[in-house]
C-alpha cells in the first residue's frame, strides 16, 4: 500500500505503476464519498459540492486528479461495492 502525499501533483502520479493507481483511486475515492455523503445529509437539498467544507473539497480535488490519471492511461477504476 502506498502513501500518499498532501499535495498530489502530475510528477507523484508518474511514478505510479498501473496497480499503484488504481489502488490509490479506489482509496481515494472511499473518502470523497464518506465525505460527500455526510454533507449530503446535512445540507439536503442546498447540497452544492464547491460550496461544501474545505475537507470535502480537498478530498474531491485529491480523488479527481487521480481518477482523471487512470483514465487518461485507459485505466478503467474500480468501483468500491456498496455495503
Amino acid at each position: 500500500m502506498r502513501l500518499i502525499p498532501t499535495r498530489i501533483n502530475a510528477a507523484w502520479i508518474g511514478t505510479l505503476t498501473d496497480e499503484d493507481l488504481l489502488d490509490i483511486e479506489v482509496r481515494l475515492h472511499e473518502r470523497f464519498s464518506v465525505l460527500d455523503q455526510r454533507h449530503r445529509r446535512v445540507a439536503k437539498e442546498r447540497y452544492n459540492l464547491m460550496q461544501g467544507p474545505v475537507e470535502l473539497i480537498d478530498a474531491w480535488d485529491r480523488w479527481s486528479r487521480v481518477n482523471t490519471a487512470a483514465k487518461g492511461r485507459a485505466l478503467v477504476p474500480r468501483v468500491m461495492p456498496k455495503e
